[in-house]
């Protein structure tokens, strides 16, 4: 039982890690990696897929050394490991298309979440986006307010906030 907590745990604290870090690193200092996600797409990989590739590293390590003694690691990587799974099923699948399956949500929490990243998708420069989360979303309704209030402060020249 406290293995699967660990587990849950580090599941449920992937989507709090991933929307901090893609507000701050990936619409920070590592843009130059993410701004591929935000263009059109020129063939399957895209740069932004170097972050699920550093990720999953981690998660492997994190395995290997706790199948090695140095519990709960493996537990915390298998949780890393899920959250992959469901970002790669949810956010390329669903949302990018990246399988060959095509699903539009036309209710409830897919569909919630699908608006939401297309909402995140509506701004193409480093700054003024909404919606960090993968597996999370606020209301659309909300969003569409956030966003209209950050593109009223941004530089339409630039993308950048006024200083």
């Amino acid at each position: 039982m406290v293995n699967f907590l660990w587990f849950l745990g580090t599941l449920v604290g992937m989507e709090v890690l991933a929307a901090v870090l893609h507000r701050h690193v990936m619409h920070g200092w590592g843009w130059r990696w993410h701004q591929s996600h935000h263009a059109p797409r020129t063939g399957w990989f895209e740069l932004n897929d170097c972050y699920a590739l550093v990720f999953a590293a981690v998660a492997i390590v994190l395995i290997a050394l706790g199948t090695s003694g140095m519990w709960p690691l493996q537990w915390i990587g298998a949780g890393m490991t899920a959250y992959g799974l469901l970002y790669f099923l949810v956010h390329d699948g669903l949302v990018h298309r990246r399988l060959p399956w095509r699903f539009t949500p036309r209710s409830g929490y897919l569909k919630r979440l699908y608006q939401a990243h297309l909402l995140h998708h509506a701004v193409h420069e480093k700054e003024g986006a909404v919606s960090f989360g993968f597996l999370y979303a606020d209301r659309p309704e909300k969003l569409k307010q956030q966003l209209a209030a950050r593109r009223s402060t941004v530089r339409p020249d630039t993308g950048a906030r006024p200083e």
